[in-house]
């Protein structure tokens, strides 16, 4: 791999890994495209650090604050639950994004092994790949108009219940499909349950940490044990950073964008995205 596709990829994962179009889809769609091999599941593994990275300093105020909350909320979490005292936002806040991270987890350990030998194939994706990522572009796409069509966008991230947390940690869960997107199944159900579109996307972007953090350090592990050329270090290096740089841009970007308009734009380009990789594979 070259320092250039690192740069490409990497900013293909920092934007698409927010954005909800699926940053899987797109670091399997992009080197398709471009005729480059698959980057490797290690490669990913710097990648999913490096948006990490940008959730860790763009939410650097919320996620201390839910570490400061977190000894009143072990120490009496059905309270905190139940409580809707603005002092407990924070605690309870804590408490819904573990319980909402619990599916993924359990999701990623029984699926994500078969999902890889799927999805991640050694050279080139093969045409039954970019296909199953086009149907997956789509029916997400489908699912978002429906959420915007059915939402009422008049509740924040203060009236969250447990509920709500168990059905986005469940789409969460979906998210491991490449081509879904785990932002865009995250926000369509924050929508679903009534959320407002900024509310729906901080919280999703905040659940998502963990199953970040998780897949990159699996990854990493994996690649440690596996033993990594020294000699792509730099590489790896420069798309993590690339990756950090361009998600910070996506989550200021899209928090923005949300508070004045809708997911309209994203449903459009899934749309279209997955209509021409149909076309591209049925055409060649």
């Amino acid at each position: 791999m070259t320092v250039w596709q690192a740069i490409v990829l990497g900013i293909v994962q920092g934007l698409t890994e927010f954005l909800p179009v699926s940053s899987s889809a797109h670091l399997l769609i992009v080197p398709w495209l471009l005729g480059w091999e698959s980057p490797g599941l290690a490669f990913d593994a710097a990648l999913h650090l490096g948006t990490l990275t940008a959730v860790l300093v763009y939410f650097w105020r919320d996620l201390v604050a839910m570490a400061l909350a977190l000894p009143r909320a072990i120490g009496n979490p059905r309270a905190v639950l139940r409580s809707r005292d603005p002092a407990d936002v924070m605690p309870r806040l804590s408490l819904l994004i573990a319980l909402g991270t619990v599916p993924g987890l359990v999701g990623g350990l029984l699926a994500a092994g078969a999902i890889d030998a799927v999805y991640h194939p050694d050279g080139v994706a093969p045409d039954r790949v970019i296909i199953a990522l086009a149907i997956a572009l789509v029916g997400l796409a489908l699912l978002l108009w429906w959420g915007e069509r059915a939402a009422r966008h008049e509740r924040g991230m203060d009236s969250l219940t447990v509920r709500d947390a168990a059905i986005i940690g469940l789409a969460q869960a979906a998210a491991l499909i490449p081509g879904v997107s785990r932002s865009g199944a995250t926000i369509t159900a924050g929508l679903f349950r009534g959320l407002t579109r900024a509310d729906a996307a901080r919280f999703s972007f905040l659940l998502g940490a963990p199953i970040v953090a998780a897949a990159g350090a699996k990854g990493l592990l994996d690649t440690l044990t596996a033993g990594l050329d020294a000699s792509q270090l730099g590489v790896f290096a420069v798309g993590l950073l690339a990756s950090a740089v361009a998600g910070f841009g996506a989550i200021w970007g899209l928090l923005r964008y949300l508070q004045r308009a809708s997911t309209a734009v994203f449903i459009a380009y899934r749309i279209v995205v997955g209509v021409m990789l149909i076309g591209l594979v049925v055409s060649r």
